[in-house]
């Protein structure tokens, strides 16, 4: 039986404890204890192991469930999710996808694939030393001929090594980047800003035409894959989501 271990035992006893037990769980599903489509820990280990009931166990694992990072299947046990399900869960959706499920054509104009050194605030974002190799891939999107997002993309050669090697009028840098880099953890700045003189001359635009900028640094296991500048005209883009309390 293994002993209770927890990443952080002072942070650890202050949660609930359904809590401490989703926390050790995600803590060592990200440190890759479980491949994906392993088997956990059953629910009596769990009970076991922390001393708590089978309901504090079953609410923590229908939380992971919820979140995406394991799969339950009755009589049978607890797996470690594939990773593109937590891509899935975190909303990372690939332009193309979104464009031909509307029932209208995607295609892409590459403007820029290279290696390049990183700059100093671009290689602390990404994990790498200053002046390090950098991928970096300028791309504009079109829906049905009308250019819908300009993408500016920096990719860490050792989340993707194969990276450059890819057609990218055939497959999406996001397409291409959740099969050899699942992701973990996205991160978000979203804001309403006018171009810049290349964007608006890729997309087509006057400078002064507002855009919405996304800003996402996306993370595999600790190790960071990529930072993007997704540029929208905002006459032809629409943010869409959903809550579920």
């Amino acid at each position: 039986m293994n002993a209770r271990v927890y990443p952080n035992p002072s942070t650890a006893q202050a949660l609930a404890p359904y809590a401490r037990i989703k926390q050790w769980l995600k803590d060592e599903l990200s440190r890759g204890r479980w491949p994906p489509g392993a088997p956990m820990p059953s629910d009596a280990e769990l009970v076991a192991q922390f001393g708590v009931s089978r309901m504090t166990v079953t609410r923590a694992l229908n939380e992971l469930r919820a979140e995406g990072l394991v799969e339950r299947v009755q009589g049978v046990g607890t797996f470690a999710a594939h990773l593109f399900r937590v891509a899935s869960t975190l909303r990372i959706r690939d332009l193309h996808e979104e464009i031909t499920q509307r029932g209208h054509q995607h295609h892409a104009e590459v403007h820029l694939v290279r290696q390049e050194p990183a700059a100093e605030g671009l290689a602390q974002k990404l994990g790498l030393a200053v002046g390090a190799p950098v991928f970096h891939t300028l791309i504009v999107h079109f829906e049905d001929g009308l250019a819908l997002q300009c993408e500016d993309r920096y990719v860490n050669p050792a989340a993707a090594p194969g990276y450059l090697g890819n057609d990218f009028t055939q497959i999406t840098p996001t397409q291409y980047l959740l099969q050899v880099a699942p992701l973990w953890e996205a991160q978000y700045a979203i804001e309403a800003a006018l171009p810049t003189a290349q964007e608006a001359k890729l997309l087509g635009i006057r400078r002064d035409e507002p855009c919405l900028v996304v800003v996402r640094r996306t993370v595999s296991q600790d190790m960071p894959i990529t930072m993007a500048r997704l540029v929208h005209p905002g006459s032809r883009y629409l943010l869409q989501g959903e809550f579920k309390p």
